[in-house]
C-alpha cells in the first residue's frame, strides 16, 4: 500500500517518466520485511525507563533514532523509485537487491553506535557516555560506516547502469535515458564523497581523525549544482531536438 502511494508521488513529480513497476514484486515484500526488522533493530535494546532520569535518557535516545531511521528509509525510497520506474525483476536485479539488504542489515548497529556516540554528550550528559572511544577509534568508525555508505549507493549504480542496458527492452524514451543517466550520476557523487571521507579519516591524524565525517555536508551543495546543470542541459537538449 505505501510503496503504490508513493508511486503515485513519483508519478506526479515526473509526468514524462512513464511507470512500469505496477505491481510490488515479492523481492520487494522480502525488501519491506527487512527494513522492518532493521529498524526494529535500532531500538530493540531500549528497555522500559524504571525512573523519570532514564525516562529523558530515553527519549534524548530517539534523536538519533531519527537520524538513522530517516537514513534508512532514504535507502528504501531509492529502492522504491527503481522499482516503480523500471519494473525489472530478473535474476540480476534479484542479486543486487539481496545484497543490498543484507548490507542494511549489517551496517544497522555501526549506523546506531555512529550517531549515537556523536551525540552522546546530550543523550547521556557530559562525562557520562557509556561509549568508551579511543581517539584512533573515529577513524575505524568512520571506515566502517563510510564503506557501508560506498557498496549501498555503489549496488544503486550496478542497478541503473542494469536499467540502461535493457533500455530498448523497457523501451525507454529518451528522456527517461537521460532522466536514468542522471541518476546514476547522482550516486557517483554520492560515492565519490563516501570514499573522500574514508581517505580523509585514515590519513588525518587521530586526533582530527572524527572530522573526516563532514565531508558528507558536500552532499548538498554538490547535488544543487549538478542537478541546476543537468536540468538546464535537458531543456536545451530537447529544445534543439524539437526544432
Amino acid at each position: 500500500m505505501v510503496r503504490k502511494a508513493i508511486a503515485r508521488k513519483i508519478a506526479s513529480g515526473n509526468k514524462a517518466f512513464r511507470l512500469r513497476g505496477h505491481e510490488v514484486k515479492r523481492i520487494e515484500a522480502f525488501s519491506d520485511a527487512v527494513f522492518a526488522f532493521a529498524v526494529t533493530l535500532l531500538i530493540v535494546s531500549l528497555e522500559v525507563p524504571k525512573s523519570f532520569e532514564e525516562l529523558v535518557e530515553t527519549m534524548r535516545g530517539f534523536f538519533t533514532f531519527g537520524i538513522c531511521f530517516t537514513l534508512l528509509m532514504l535507502i528504501w525510497y531509492e529502492q522504491n523509485i527503481f522499482f516503480r520506474r523500471y519494473g525489472i525483476d530478473d535474476t540480476l536485479s534479484i542479486i543486487l537487491n539481496c545484497i543490498l539488504i543484507f548490507l542494511v542489515l549489517f551496517f544497522v548497529y555501526p549506523l546506531k553506535f555512529l550517531f549515537t556516540a556523536m551525540f552522546s554528550s546530550f543523550i547521556y550528559g557530559a562525562g557520562n557516555s557509556p561509549f568508551s572511544m579511543m581517539p584512533q577509534d573515529s577513524s575505524v568508525l568512520l571506515l566502517i560506516y563510510g564503506s557501508g555508505y560506498i557498496l549501498i549507493y555503489l549496488l544503486f549504480s550496478f542497478m541503473y547502469l542494469h536499467a540502461l542496458r535493457k533500455q530498448e527492452e523497457l523501451e525507454l524514451t529518451t528522456s527517461e535515458v537521460y532522466d536514468t543517466k542522471t541518476k546514476l550520476y547522482s550516486f557517483y557523487i554520492l560515492i565519490s564523497i563516501g570514499v573522500l571521507s574514508v581517505v580523509l579519516s585514515q590519513l588525518l591524524p587521530e586526533n582530527i581523525a572524527g572530522s573526516a565525517g563532514f565531508a558528507y555536508i558536500l552532499i548538498g551543495p554538490a547535488f544543487s549544482i549538478f542537478y541546476s546543470i543537468r536540468s538546464g542541459k535537458k531543456k536545451i537538449f530537447f529544445k534543439i531536438a524539437d526544432e
